[in-house]
């Protein structure tokens, strides 16, 4: 079963999702400012999103829809390449302690 979000009718549809790669950063909250509210008047009556601009720090920042630009499918492809190249390096460090826990052998 899909985890699913329910939004109510009347609210308009985010143009991005959880978890989406923008050029901001990596989209990692939503927010929605109602009409008729002080949130929609001080800040528009849309979505805000909050982004991590960079996995390794705890900055978050917060984004209109306006504001938040996509990524090129290369740039995502990039960027998922590099995740993927860090990923491999922690594994082979890994595998190389199990190796010295093991006394050289394979044989964990």
């Amino acid at each position: 079963m899909q985890p699913t979000i329910s939004i109510p009718k009347d609210w308009k549809y985010p143009r991005f999702t959880f978890g989406q790669r923008t050029q901001q950063g990596l989209i990692i909250g939503l927010e929605y400012k109602p009409a008729d509210t002080q949130l929609a008047h001080e800040y528009g009556n849309s979505w805000r999103y909050t982004v991590l601009p960079d996995k390794h720090s705890d900055e978050v920042r917060h984004y209109s829809d306006e504001q938040i630009q996509t990524l090129s499918i290369a740039e995502i492809q990039t960027q998922l390449q590099t995740e993927i190249e860090e990923y491999q390096q922690q594994i082979k460090a890994l595998q190389q302690q199990l190796v010295a826990i093991s006394g050289g052998s394979n044989d964990a």
